[in-house]
């Protein structure tokens, strides 16, 4: 009766590691691009979108001292210039602030003064843009 409980915790033991293994070999999930800085010190991130086919990701960023926002548009693997735009307004208002160029990492920043207000934010690379209205009220 021991040999049989001795192999049922061997083999226990065996699986353990097992799975234990393949969960630490497993790929990780594609990472969206991280935010960079671009908009200065005192900005934190509080919203952002990741365009399709992994391009890159549209950060919204809010500096709780001075009540901006601030909006940048980031390449997961820049590379050869391609259009890219970083978008950003009041909502409510008619003018985007925007910065459109052909860049190979990032656009902006893109700064609006919104303390209080929601805004309307957004980006675009190569082809695919997101627009996204009507948040972080406040």
């Amino acid at each position: 009766m021991r040999s049989i409980v001795r192999r049922a915790c061997a083999l226990a033991a065996t699986a353990g590691i097992g799975a234990a293994s393949l969960v630490a070999t497993a790929a990780p999930a594609t990472a969206a691009a991280t935010y960079n800085g671009a908009c200065g010190d005192g900005y934190a991130v509080v919203n952002s979108v990741d365009l399709s086919a992994d391009r890159g990701t549209v950060f919204l960023t809010y500096n709780n001292a001075n009540g901006y926002n601030c909006v940048a548009t980031v390449r997961t693997v820049p590379g050869g210039a391609t259009l890219m735009e970083a978008m950003l307004r009041a909502s409510g208002t008619s003018g985007w602030n925007t910065d459109s160029g052909d860049y190979t990492t990032y656009a902006g920043p893109v700064y609006v003064h919104a303390a209080g207000r929601c805004v309307d934010w957004g980006g675009t690379i190569g082809t695919d843009t997101r627009i996204i209205e009507g948040t972080n009220c406040g």
